[in-house]
């Protein structure tokens, strides 16, 4: 080898030295492991003295407090190995500090129920002298809580409320004796109320702690749904391994029989049952009870069935007698937001109210005077975080930057509003209980979370979680940049939007699409927000993208963010406007230079299965092909909660419900692909079958995936891996 060589050769090794290294790409292995999962503050619990927080440590078998103001540890209020008394850890679930902080009840062994509901086994440990010991040797407990003074503890078991005293050994007494698996619950919601109204404690105590109040289901008339269970495996169920199994339950179908609700109050210390005289439509619901500072006065806060009405009731729990203090009466329908963010202070709670036309919060005192309106404006208040009565100040979250954003803001007593949150994107708090400070939780399409400790201005005062390294991990893959759009359909409606383009884009190319979207009634899929996409970070889009695709997500007439107006465009007529909003979104990016407009697919999970189905048979044939996974295919098929709220009852509204995918199956355009779990308790496989069935009777084709003992979430083992392959695969078969 020549000199010259010999310099060639190790200025090529220089070169190749400092050459980047070939970026990585995304495989469905990495995504559905959790590999690109963001690190979060589990656990936060503000404290007492307003400068501390508690959290769950890492490992699971600490319970941390933290300072406030610089996020550094002050103590450590539980440690598995260091407990007084028989009862032995090695990591918990969860933990409930009791108001007055001397007790913590430590929750293990969970084992979940539905969406909210889970069994535990819960123990009581006193943080004075390090003692643990079990709650209750009956069995597991539901929904525990203390009493406002921390001496008492009430759960339920087999559906039945039971009172546990900690000031006399821990003596266990039973409340109810009724409750029965299908028949009568006492203290929490059936399936329907949980799932719907968002909730699983429907019980509380009063301030002075001598009365418990709860709401009774009596769900003895309700028709019951079973579906097989299968031996299956991840986890194998070894007791169905020659024979199948079942699983029964009360579901109320829209239309159908609901359970019957009735709030009654217990007097602990003469043992007296009472039911409270509230004046409740018999087919009413009750979404949530709630004592007030006063021990005589419990809030019921009920619907009628239609849903347009939410009235709060000042209910004595010893007299029994209901006084109507609010009437929220508004067009259409309620939202969930009203009950799920009602907060009460001393002498007053605070109340989201759509009356407006946007969702807003009004300030009410305890006889139900209206105070005044505590925002106002053409924006969404989307969170409500607290009310200091000492100031007046008011603390909230809302998308009054635009419906892609949500900050944190202040409005004081006069009304003046001040953004607290330093950037723009999605922002989330969680306020100490003096508001001196707050826990910000931040991110963007681009950027994942980030936890910060604020002080009561918005100045960042230290950063807790950065997760730096994913977004390191993220940025060392070759990605496009998401990109927000906004376009107007053939109706002159504009609707937003985001596109996922390949990193190695070329205008010059036509590419094909898949388009993903939700559509249901007051949800958002394009926002700027980490969490924006199937798998959050626009992931998954991400790696349809490497595989050739762009993908694109709009969200139409229906959804949130934009006002009651625009959201309730879909009522009695669901499944309509949104197909035709995602055809027409088709459509538009067919027009675009780069769109193959012969190769543009559509999915989505639940809802946006039901309107995946309803974009392929709205008729014009702008789809190539679609995966519908977990989708209602018929309202009539779902529960009465969640549908009359959108369509009331199919006897009243027999047109509206017969505008489904099975009446149109005759109008199937683009290869479909559908995927079920079979022990799907929300959406029941049921609508899979009901379909495909007219779809077989319409001549049209389809394929099929049932995956065996999985609920509507499809996951376990494997499962997510090869659903998602199979999404995948499909675009590719079916659009190449």
């Amino acid at each position: 080898m020549t000199l010259r060589n010999v310099f060639r050769l190790l200025a090529l090794t220089a070169v190749l030295a400092i050459a980047p290294a070939k970026a990585q790409q995304l495989t469905l292995e990495q995504l559905t492991s959790g590999t690109f999962s963001p690190k979060t503050i589990a656990g936060v619990h503000p404290l007492n003295d307003g400068e501390r927080y508690s959290q769950l440590s890492p490992d699971a078998r600490q319970i941390i407090a933290r300072s406030f103001k610089t996020g550094e540890q002050t103590d450590v209020l539980f440690d598995c190995a260091n407990t007084k008394g028989d009862a032995r850890l090695n990591r918990i679930d969860g933990y409930i500090m009791s108001p007055n902080e001397q007790t913590i009840l430590i929750q293990t062994e969970t084992k979940h129920i539905y969406r909210h509901s889970f069994t535990a086994v819960y123990y009581i440990y006193t943080v004075r002298n390090r003692t643990l010991e079990r709650l209750s040797d009956g069995g597991p407990q539901e929904v525990p809580a203390f009493s406002k003074d921390g001496t008492m503890v009430a759960f339920v078991r087999d559906n039945n409320l039971f009172l546990v005293k900690l000031l006399f050994g821990n003596a266990e007494s039973q409340v109810t004796k009724d409750g029965e698996y299908n028949k009568v619950i006492n203290g929490k919601p059936d399936w329907v109320n949980e799932e719907e109204f968002s909730f699983s404690r429907a019980f509380d105590f009063n301030a002075d702690g001598t009365m418990l109040a709860w709401i009774r289901y009596d769900e003895s008339a309700v028709s019951e749904y079973s579906f097989p269970l299968y031996r299956g495996a991840a986890p194998a169920r070894d007791e169905f391994a020659t024979y199948p199994g079942s699983y029964a339950y009360k579901y109320p179908m829209a239309g159908e029989t609901n359970a019957t609700v009735t709030v009654h109050s217990y007097d602990i210390k003469s043992h007296r049952i009472q039911q409270m005289k509230l004046p409740l439509d018999k087919d009413g619901y009750v979404p949530r009870i709630r004592f007030t500072n006063d021990p005589e006065r419990l809030l019921v806060l009920t619907q009628n069935r239609h849903q347009d009405r939410l009235d709060i009731y000042a209910a004595n729990p010893r007299s029994t007698e209901c006084k109507l203090i609010v009437r929220d009466q508004v067009d259409k329908y309620v939202t969930e937001e009203p009950y799920r963010n009602l907060q009460l202070f001393d002498g007053g709670f605070v109340l989201m109210s759509e009356r407006s036309g946007y969702n807003h919060l009004y300030l009410y005192d305890l006889n139900g005077t209206l105070k005044r309106q505590i925002t106002t404006g053409n924006f969404v208040v989307k969170a409500f975080y607290g009310y200091n009565p000492a100031t007046g100040d008011c603390f909230f979250g809302a998308n009054e930057e635009g419906p892609l954003y949500q900050a944190v803001y202040r409005a004081d007593a006069k009304g003046n509003i001040t953004k607290l949150s330093q950037q723009r994107g999605t922002n989330s708090a969680t306020f100490s209980k003096t508001f001196k400070y707050y826990l910000n939780v931040y991110s963007n399409i681009t950027t994942p979370p980030v936890t910060t400790l604020n002080d009561a201005k918005g100045k960042v005062l230290t950063t807790l979680e950065d997760n730096s390294s994913l977004k390191s991990k993220v940025d060392g893959l070759k990605l496009g940049k998401p990109e927000f759009f906004t376009f107007k359909t053939g109706e002159g409606v504009e609707l937003n939007g985001y596109m996922v383009k390949p990193a190695d884009f070329s205008a010059s190319k036509k590419y094909p699409v898949v388009m993903y979207q939700y559509s249901g009634p007051g949800s958002q899929q394009v926002l700027d927000s980490w969490w924006t996409g199937n798998m959050g970070g626009c992931l998954y889009e991400h790696f349809l993208a490497q595989q050739g695709f762009i993908c694109v997500c709009v969200d139409g007439r229906g959804t949130g963010g934009r006002g009651a107006a625009f959201e309730k465009q879909t009522y009695l007529n669901l499944g309509n406007l949104e197909s035709k909003d995602q055809v027409e979104t088709a459509l538009y990016l067919a027009s675009l230079p780069y769109i193959d407009k012969d190769r543009i697919g559509i999915w989505g999970w639940s809802y946006g299965g039901f309107n995946t189905l309803m974009s392929l048979t709205e008729g014009r044939g702008v789809f190539a092909a679609g995966v519908a996974v977990a989708p209602v295919t018929n309202y009539r098929f779902y529960d009465s909660v969640y549908t009359e709220r959108y369509m009331r009852t199919p006897k009243e509204n027999p047109t509206g419900y017969d505008r489904n995918p099975m009446s149109r199956a005759a109008q199937l355009h683009g290869a479909l692909l559908i995927c079920h779990g079979t022990a799907d308790d929300n959406v029941h496989l049921r609508n899979t079958a009901e379909l495909t069935e007219a779809f077989v009777q319409a001549d049209k084709p389809f394929m099929e995936l049932i995956y065996t003992n999985r609920n509507h979430n499809i996951s376990g083992g494997k499962t997510r891996l090869h659903l998602y392959r199979s999404i995948t695969n499909w675009f590719q078969e079916k659009m190449r």
